[in-house]
């Protein structure tokens, strides 16, 4: 019994480890350089995880996703502007691996990354 929990445990740890080492995902024609992006919270209409780059503070990254996920549907992956936090956001969904994910882009930086996966 000790032995499969031993198991268990090294192998929870080896996947913790495995998912930590995996880098943040790209976001395609932005031209931004691959960066830890900190997980801010949950999209209160969607329950998708909401993230953002360094310079994006997590207040703000949730209201651009909340702008966003206001009037994503129907739009059928084109391109949405809103605005939030007094800022305008690009906002559309990407092909990811192995899901979609959405991400929103400040129109007047485009270094300004927020990101909504499952």
């Amino acid at each position: 019994m000790r032995s499969t929990s031993m198991r268990t445990v090294a192998g929870l740890l080896g996947a913790a480890v495995f998912c930590l080492a995996v880098p943040a995902p790209a976001f395609a024609g932005t031209g931004a350089p691959r960066k830890p992006t900190p997980f801010c919270g949950t999209d209160r209409a969607t329950g998708l995880a909401v993230s953002a780059t360094e310079n994006v503070p997590c207040a703000t990254a949730l209201q651009a996703a909340a702008a966003y996920t206001k009037v994503w549907h129907g739009t059928k992956g084109a391109p949405v502007e809103v605005r939030a936090a007094g800022a305008t956001w690009k906002c559309q969904e990407r092909r990811g691996d192995p899901d979609p994910y959405q991400v929103c882009v400040g129109t007047q930086d485009h270094t300004r990354l927020v990101l909504l996966s499952s």
